[in-house]
């Protein structure tokens, strides 16, 4: 009778629908008013939150590589050109900086105050790359 009994739960587990897949990610929704440097650190956690190349250890007394970005972000918060500003040299870190940021998206569309004439925002964002080549943002250390 046991054996009956787990054949049937069994035979009934195998019958169970998956569980429904995980919902897409919402875009981001629109900042209102905030700085610079608050869009910077929602930005941030946007390209941390879609990398695994990150830590979240304390800041080694020494990094492997800094690598500065210019971002320009357009209105939907789409980027629309993203180069390295300054390096010492790491181009495959060069290249996964520049990588995090472009598939980070959906990125938080910047705030109107913040927008140039052009209808875009252009910043500077730092990576800092540790000896096993993991990344923190700058604007998210504290």
């Amino acid at each position: 009778m046991r054996v009956l009994a787990v054949g049937a739960v069994a035979i009934l587990a195998a019958c169970a629908s998956p569980p429904p897949p995980a919902p897409a990610p919402a875009p981001a929704a629109p900042l209102k008013s905030i700085s610079l440097d608050d869009y910077k650190r929602a930005l941030a956690g946007c390209i941390v939150a879609s990398s695994a190349a990150v830590f979240r250890d304390p800041l080694p007394r020494t990094m492997k590589s800094i690598v500065v970005l210019q971002i320009r972000v357009d209105r939907q918060g789409r980027p629309t050109h993203v180069a390295v500003f300054r390096s010492n040299g790491y181009r495959a870190l060069e290249r996964r900086a520049v990588a995090s940021v472009v598939g980070a998206g959906p990125l938080p569309p910047p705030p109107d105050a913040l927008l140039d004439d052009t209808s875009s925002l252009s910043f500077l964002e730092t990576f800092l790359f540790r000896d096993d080549d993991r990344f923190q943002v700058r604007s998210l250390v504290p």
